[in-house]
């Protein structure tokens, strides 16, 4: 059921997400004369990696480290801009059309954190696809407390619903969350 939704979901607002993403890859492109995509390994189900999506919100030579590694420097004004509406995240789209993650889940990870993935994976957090956006992102928690997360991430796993994932979807559209972890 979950995969049906997603599926539905992403073939009904495919259309107006490509466009969007188009328009706002040209100021991305601008200010770094570079791929306006930035695809990055995450850790998805059962452990394995697959290759993300998004919009480039950093400067190219960015090190591929969590966002609560990452300074305000190093984050573009597009960028800015994308993360605060969660623009960036939109190509994750296609993530969700090619089976690799759902709308809501726990959010992927990358590869070198090892201690959330040892965390979520003694939960069985990996049974499920990583998501968009997940109650973790929702509530405010993020990579930074890896234990916290896991956790979180673990009761969402044992707890879907259809009524829930909708909820969640509306509550990060409307900007719940604490958002960007990224350090000022």
């Amino acid at each position: 059921m979950k995969r049906a939704f997603d599926l539905l979901l992403a073939l009904l607002i495919c259309v107006p997400v490509f466009v969007i993403v188009l328009i706002s890859a040209i100021p991305a492109w601008i200010e770094c004369r570079a791929s306006p995509f930035f695809v990055q390994a995450r850790v998805g189900r059962g452990r394995r990696t697959f290759p993300m999506i998004k919009l480039r919100t950093m400067y190219p030579d960015t090190a591929h480290r969590a966002s609560h590694e990452i300074s305000a420097s190093q984050i573009t004004r597009t960028g800015q801009f994308f993360r605060r509406t969660k623009i960036d995240e939109l190509p994750q789209v296609w993530n969700v059309l090619c089976g690799h993650m759902s709308f809501v889940g726990p959010r992927p990870c990358l590869p070198n954190q090892t201690e959330l993935i040892e965390e979520r994976a003694s939960r069985g957090v990996y049974a499920l696809r990583p998501g968009i956006t997940g109650p973790a992102q929702v509530r405010g928690i993020d990579m930074s407390t890896p234990r916290a997360l896991a956790v979180a991430d673990a009761e969402y796993c044992g707890n879907w619903s259809l009524s829930r994932d909708l909820r969640l979807l509306i509550a990060t559209a409307t900007g719940s969350g604490q958002g960007d972890a990224v350090k000022r």
